[in-house]
């Protein structure tokens, strides 16, 4: 019977830290793919630079060379938070829709966790004053912002998008993976050496800490997420968390499956992120939350407000 929990943690042990022989040799016979995937990448990313496109508002982009798990929504909420007149901008993965979706009016929520997607809606339940967009065009979704009255526009997951002219800050994780490689033979999406080419790289104890805490906690909690690299919260789990389930990123969830596990595993809440849990915000199911808030250390946020500052 096919396991998902264990499919998935093999999948983030195969990525980030191959130790065995299968794993190791696997890795190898793929670069060829990674080759050619770093070749395009390259190519896009060196082709747009020369066609740049300059906004007149603030364009910050948080993002990290590796496949997720690193901070990067918390961290892009911490400093959103420091602003006002905000908009938040990403694709959206996981989402049922396709195209532009406006997610939050300035505060107001406009659509459900199925249009949005998980992280977007979590974007807008953590910022009651922002404006969150979807959007696969990133060009047509700043214009959007702008008309909406947006003074400063955050990219999650914008340093690909090197056609666009803004001031990009990339997450590095700590400790960083030994495997070194590009996808699919290792977790980088696009080579190391491309951190030269960011205006601030911050890491998790140089520039910012985690406060994790349970929210609801319960005496029988069944871990289930569907987050990056799941094996990230052991740290944060409490004594009497009974068991782990792990499903691929951006899972969306039926009340049904929930329940079964419940049932299943004799639990008495389904302990989750606050980013799964605004996908089962309508379930009647009873939740244990981890809650994780960012706070970004005062040089770095100095750092970041030099980088915003006008150029003369």
């Amino acid at each position: 019977m096919f396991n998902r929990s264990r499919f998935v943690l093999w999948v983030e042990a195969y990525l980030f830290y191959p130790t065995s022989f299968f794993q190791r040799l696997l890795s190898y016979l793929l670069l060829p793919l990674s080759a050619v995937y770093c070749a395009v990448v390259l190519g896009k990313r060196f082709f747009y630079r020369k066609r740049k496109l300059f906004f007149t508002i603030p364009i910050v982009s948080i993002g990290n060379l590796t496949v997720g798990g690193n901070g990067k929504t918390p961290f892009c909420i911490a400093l959103a938070k420091e602003h006002s007149s905000i908009a938040i901008i990403l694709r959206g993965y996981g989402r049922k829709s396709h195209g532009l979706i406006l997610v939050s009016d300035n505060g107001q929520i406009m659509c459900d966790a199925l249009a949005s997607g998980d992280e977007a809606m979590l974007y807008a339940k953590s910022l009651p004053d922002a404006t969150v967009i979807v959007s696969e065009d990133r060009v047509e979704a700043i214009r959007f912002a702008k008309k909406k009255g947006a003074k400063i526009i955050f990219l999650d997951d914008g340093f690909s998008k090197s056609y666009i002219s803004k001031i990009d800050i990339l997450l590095k994780p700590v400790p960083e993976p030994p495997n070194s490689f590009c996808i699919p033979s290792g977790p980088y999406r696009e080579p190391r050496f491309l951190y030269k080419f960011a205006d601030l790289i911050v890491s998790e104890g140089n520039d910012f800490v985690r406060h994790v805490e349970v929210l609801n906690a319960s005496k029988r909690m069944l871990l289930v997420t569907a987050i990056s690299k799941p094996s990230r919260l052991d740290a944060y789990l409490p004594e009497n968390v009974i068991g782990k389930i792990s499903f691929e990123d951006h899972y969306m969830y039926t009340e049904k499956e929930l329940e079964n596990l419940l049932l299943q595993h004799n639990a008495t809440t389904i302990l989750t992120t606050q980013k799964d849990a605004v996908k089962m915000a309508t379930f009647d199911i009873p939740l244990s939350i981890l809650k994780l808030e960012v706070e970004i250390f005062p040089e770095t946020l100095a750092k970041i407000n030099t980088l915003l500052a006008p150029k003369r």
